[in-house]
C-alpha cells in the first residue's frame, strides 16, 4: 500500500480534509512556523474525532464537525468497548490534550500562557504523527513499522527542482553547485538519507571530495552528520539554504 490509498476505509469527506490538515502541519513545521502548525492541530483534532465517532457507531459524518463540548465529547467516545483500544482510550484522551495546545497556548486566542514555540509545536506534530500512523494502521491491519512508513510519506516536503522515481531522486537544475544539490536532496526526504543514496542521486564518483563537503556543512550546522550510521539528516539552517536555492530558481 503506498501513500494515496492511505486511510481509503476513510469516506473522502473526510479523509481528504484529514491528510490536506496533516500535510499542512507537517509543512508548517517544517517550515518553522509554529503558528500555523498549532491551529491546524485544533483542527486535526475535530477530523480524528469525527472519523472515530463515525467508526464507532458504523456511520460516518459527511464532513468534519466540531462537538459543543469536545473534552465530554471524547469522554463519551471511551464508552465504546467494541472499537480498537487505542480508538476508546488512547486517541480519545490525547485530542482534548492536543485541543489545549491550540485554545490556550497563546494559538487560537489571545492571552495564552506562551506564545507559539518550537517546544509546542513539536508536540503537536508528534502527537498527529502517532494518530495518523495509528489510523493507518487499524483501517489497513498493518504493522506499526508499515503504517509509520506510509504516514512518513504523506508529509515528505515536495520541492519542485526534485525528480524521483521509486528510490532515485535528482536535481532537475545541472547549475546548482553539489553542497545545494545536497541540502535540496536531504530536505527533501522524510528523515534521515543514507550517504551512499546521496552520492548516487547526486551521480557524484569521488566520495572522498563528497564526505568532505558533508563535513563542512556540519560544520555550518546545514546537516547533521552521523557517521557510525553513514546518515545525514537536515537542520533548520539546511531548510533555509534550501528554501533560499528554490526562490532563486524561481525568481530567475
Amino acid at each position: 500500500m503506498n501513500a494515496a490509498s492511505a486511510l481509503s476505509a476513510v469516506p473522502s469527506g473526510l479523509r481528504t480534509p484529514l491528510l490536506n490538515e496533516y500535510r499542512e502541519i507537517a509543512k508548517n513545521y517544517a517550515e518553522h512556523r509554529w503558528a500555523p502548525s498549532e491551529l491546524s492541530g485544533g483542527r486535526f483534532c475535530e477530523i480524528v474525532y469525527t472519523i472515530l465517532d463515525g467508526f464507532g457507531k458504523g456511520t460516518y459524518a459527511d464532513k468534519p464537525r466540531k462537538p459543543q463540548d469536545f473534552v465530554s465529547a471524547c469522554r463519551k467516545l471511551e464508552g465504546n468497548s467494541t472499537v480498537p483500544r487505542s480508538f476508546q482510550i488512547l486517541i480519545p484522551r490525547m485530542l482534548p490534550a492536543l485541543y489545549e495546545v491550540r485554545n490556550n497556548r497563546g494559538v487560537g486566542h489571545v492571552g495564552g500562557d506562551v506564545d507559539p514555540n518550537h517546544m509546542d509545536a513539536t508536540v503537536v506534530m508528534s502527537m498527529c504523527n502517532w494518530i495518523m500512523a495509528e489510523l493507518v494502521r487499524v483501517f489497513h491491519q498493518l504493522s506499526t513499522e508499515e503504517a509509520q512508513a506510509i504516514v512518513d510519506s504523506l508529509a515528505e516536503r515536495r520541492i519542485p527542482l526534485i525528480w524521483q522515481n521509486g528510490q532515485m531522486k535528482r536535481v532537475l537544475d545541472p547549475k546548482i553547485p553539489l553542497r545545494g544539490q545536497i541540502l535540496l536532496l536531504t530536505a527533501s526526504s522524510p528523515g534521515p538519507v543514507r550517504v551512499d543514496d546521496l552520492l548516487t542521486w547526486c551521480d557524484y564518483k569521488n566520495k572522498p571530495y563528497f564526505l568532505k563537503i558533508l563535513k563542512r556543512l556540519h560544520a555550518e550546522r546545514k546537516i547533521e552528520l552521523f557517521k557510525e550510521r553513514g546518515t545525514v539528516e537536515i537542520l533548520p539552517p539546511g531548510t533555509e539554504a534550501a528554501s533560499n536555492y528554490i526562490s532563486s530558481r524561481q525568481n530567475a
